[in-house]
């Protein structure tokens, strides 16, 4: 998969296949491109149902310990996904013979910005 220029994150049918929005990917405060980890809905109901997860703590702290693991647990999950349709994506242009250097450098930087989204705190 190969990142378009500043402004663009990927052409809409790669978008689509790996879950990313077209819109731009805008810039972190450090300077690192943005990178989408999921899809605007997904990030939606994830954030719905921690919402209903907190709100459920004074009826009953265990249950909702337990929901908390369970959200975290599909949202690492999703995650892992992720990172398996991108890797995919790559090693279907490689077999294709369609990775020219240039894709492979942008697809490394996408994983570098993956890496320090991952490890920010």
């Amino acid at each position: 998969m190969a990142e378009q220029p500043a402004g663009r994150t990927m052409p809409a049918e790669a978008a689509a296949s790996q879950g990313v929005t077209e819109e731009p990917a805008g810039r972190q405060a450090d300077g690192e491109e943005r990178v989408e980890l999921f899809r605007p809905e997904q990030v939606s109901e994830f954030r719905d149902r921690w919402r209903e997860v907190q709100t459920s703590f004074v009826d009953d702290p265990q249950r909702t310990l337990r929901d908390a693991d369970q959200l975290v647990a599909e949202v690492m999950q999703a995650l892992a996904q992720t990172f398996a349709d991108h890797k995919h994506g790559l090693e279907a242009q490689w077999q294709r013979g369609e990775a020219a250097t240039e894709d492979l450098r942008l697809a490394l930087r996408r994983y570098r910005t993956f890496f320090n989204e991952l490890l920010r705190s």
